[in-house]
């Protein structure tokens, strides 16, 4: 039974995440506030946050970035601001979805079950696969990714879009194609999304691959790992 930690204030909304998320068997434990969630994280062991951004004393992109510090677990945002801006800060952060209100708790649902697939790995995935690139190696499996024989700390989303490129090696992919593999989404809108994920796994790889593993940006295309 997969745990979710729901970081919310507002009651009613509470009550009615932790009913339809019990009803499909989750395991739900709440907090009220930045504090106790990171709390319940250390305690609780969570498979999956939950988390509003508009909290009392904490607010939630301080909250992600404490999260993210601490554990790879999916982390969604759940908001009633729908700027692009904040959803790019949201996944600068860490966070792995960003689900605006008023929201489908069926489409909630099934994200959350998507990532949590992800995050432990598919039936399918359990039968031992690795790839390799360079210093590189993904054990889909396992979902675990190492360079040089080094632990990577990715979370789902970067692991995801490490694997695709990494099966890619060498090929250039556009970013609706990388939305559409990693994310399910059809709509180029959501472009910045890989923009962001890009960022961050560059930064993990780059600086720690020997021979030198690189992403190269195709401009106003897409992106290639080579290496």
């Amino acid at each position: 039974m997969a745990r979710i930690l729901v970081v919310d204030d507002e009651p009613t909304l509470v009550a009615t995440l932790r009913f339809n998320l019990e009803r499909e068997g989750f395991d739900v434990v709440v907090a009220s506030d930045g504090g106790e969630a990171l709390e319940l994280v250390e305690g609780q062991r969570p498979d999956l946050v939950l988390l509003d951004l508009m909290l009392p004393g904490m607010h939630g992109f301080e909250v992600c970035r404490a999260l993210r510090k601490r554990t790879a677990i999916p982390i969604v945002i759940l908001t009633a601001r729908t700027d692009e801006v904040d959803r790019i800060v949201g996944l600068e952060v860490g966070a792995d979805d960003y689900v605006t209100k008023p929201f489908s708790m069926i489409e909630l649902i099934a994200r959350l079950r998507a990532l949590l697939r992800r995050s432990a790995g598919s039936p399918v995935q359990k039968e031992a696969e690795v790839i390799a690139a360079g210093p590189l190696a993904v054990d889909l499996g396992r979902r675990e990714a190492l360079i040089s024989g080094e632990p990577l700390h990715l979370n789902p989303k970067e692991f995801d879009l490490l694997v695709i490129l990494m099966q890619n090696r060498g090929k250039t992919l556009t970013r609706d194609q990388l939305l559409h593999k990693v994310w399910k989404y059809d709509s180029s809108g959501f472009s910045r999304t890989v923009d962001v994920h890009i960022g961050r796994l560059r930064r993990k790889i780059e600086r720690h691959s020997d021979p030198p593993v690189r992403i190269i940006t195709i401009r106003r295309y897409g992106y290639r790992l080579e290496g």
